[in-house]
């Protein structure tokens, strides 16, 4: 049957299953839909033609060319020609057109034409398939921006299908999580995200059941350590949408776009500036209490209990009692148990390699951690059981090293680094200057 013969309301008159279902087909589709057959008489319309133009089938169907009805009578023949243009040449041709509405009014629409030839290899019309430009151009909008997220967005854009898996990354996300574009996709975030990916997934779970959240959210993750690197810990500022399909009656969720920036050096630096702020207050408040004793031992106690807040769980005062031996002079907190050192001014039983006595002969510090025996790596050091981070400061006045100041964590707290080094030192140069201030006199 020649696909030019006969309207789709005529078609569907037919008798066939054939029939009826190229009539359905021809009103189902989105896109509005003409026909003409070679003399360039209209042959084919259907509904979305209709809604746009304002024509009817009935109406449409049988006319030859646009003039008197779909075009003015001025533009009416250029805009044949360029329809059937695309009968005699190959591939689709492409056309902005102005056309009339039945009522009067004009829409300008973006004309796609093919060429349909007969059973003869004879040209035998053109299929013609129209949309509102403004229409086009808001789909063509929306791909140029799905491809622009994907190709040049400065920051993180992965795709989550319904299952929790990446469905498309994008380039800023594959760097910022240590793989391929195409290497992360349909696997579980678990295999990339050593820790933080319950809270990762909980997020995503929560946008598919209820919907986006009103902002931003700080995500911290621990990233898989990859061949031959340690683990990664990442701050990812997050914002989720959730995908639906417009396709359907009712919202059916595909997945959840997830973007995010990598600022983890922000919130570093912005919990450094924080930490530091807390510190130096802390001394400041630690100084003026300790003015106002006039026992070393208390003034000492006193600068330990501000300095241990949010720094360290104990801290320790050995002073120097002869050629490399050390006696317990503070221990911190208040009432805590003596961290198994002898009191009394007794020496402390360390070894001649216990980090202590090293900072002594370094005049400077130590940080040492405990491996996985960590009860008898403190015991072996006369530190609370409990020790698994310790950091020894001397404690020098006056040109000479009068004492050694320990810290100690716990492993709920992490190892000590360069930064809390410099804050001991400070702390140290204190106690030792209450700890050696000369009599009153």
């Amino acid at each position: 049957m020649s696909a030019f013969t006969g309207s789709a309301r005529d078609t569907a008159s037919v008798p066939g299953a054939g029939a009826d279902l190229l009539a359905a087909l021809l009103d189902g589709m989105d896109a509005a839909l003409c026909a003409l057959d070679a003399d360039g008489t209209v042959t084919h319309w259907n509904r979305e033609a209709e809604r746009i133009l304002g024509w009817p089938a009935a109406e449409a169907v049988g006319r030859r060319g646009f003039d008197g009805w779909a075009a003015r009578s001025a533009d009416a023949g250029e805009t044949l020609a360029r329809v059937m243009g695309a009968m005699r040449t190959p591939g689709r041709q492409v056309h902005e057109l102005a056309l009339l509405r039945k009522d009067g009014g004009r829409v300008l629409v973006r004309c796609q034409s093919a060429g349909v030839r007969g059973a003869d290899g004879r040209p035998a019309g053109v299929y013609c398939a129209f949309s509102e430009v403004h229409v086009q151009i808001d789909l063509e909008r929306s791909i140029a921006l799905s491809e622009a997220l994907f190709d040049d967005a400065p920051y993180g854009v992965v795709l989550i299908d319904a299952d929790l898996r990446p469905a498309v990354v994008n380039g800023y996300a594959a760097k910022a999580i240590g793989a391929g574009r195409t290497t992360l996709l349909g696997r579980p975030l678990g295999d990339v995200v050593a820790r933080g990916v319950e809270e990762l997934e909980g997020a995503l779970q929560y946008v598919l059941a209820e919907g986006a959240p009103p902002a931003p959210a700080d995500l911290w993750v621990t990233l898989a350590a990859a061949p031959g690197a340690g683990e990664r810990r990442r701050c990812w500022r997050s914002g989720f949408v959730r995908l639906a399909s417009p396709m359907t009656e009712e919202p059916v969720p595909l997945g959840v776009a997830w973007l995010f920036q990598d600022v983890t050096e922000e919130r570093l630096a912005a919990r450094e500036a924080d930490r530091t702020r807390f510190r130096w207050s802390q001394l400041h408040r630690a100084g003026v209490a300790a003015a106002e004793y006039a026992d070393p031992a208390e003034a000492v106690a006193v600068l330990l209990d501000f300095a241990l807040a949010g720094f360290a769980d104990h801290g320790l005062v050995d002073r120097v009692a002869g050629d490399r031996r050390l006696s317990r002079a503070v221990a911190s907190p208040a009432g805590a148990p003596d961290a198994d050192g002898l009191g009394g001014g007794f020496p402390q039983p360390y070894g001649s390699d216990h980090p202590a006595l090293q900072a002594w002969d370094r005049a400077g510090s130590l940080r040492v951690s405990a491996g996985r025996e960590a009860a008898e790596w403190a015991a072996a050091r006369h530190w609370p059981a409990d020790t698994a981070h310790a950091l020894c400061t001397a404690l020098r006045s006056r040109g000479r090293t009068v004492g050694v100041l320990t810290f100690l964590r716990t492993a709920a707290r992490g190892g000590f680094d360069r930064q809390d080094a410099v804050y001991a030192e400070t702390v140290a140069a204190r106690v030792a200057a209450a700890l050696d201030a000369p009599p009153l006199a």
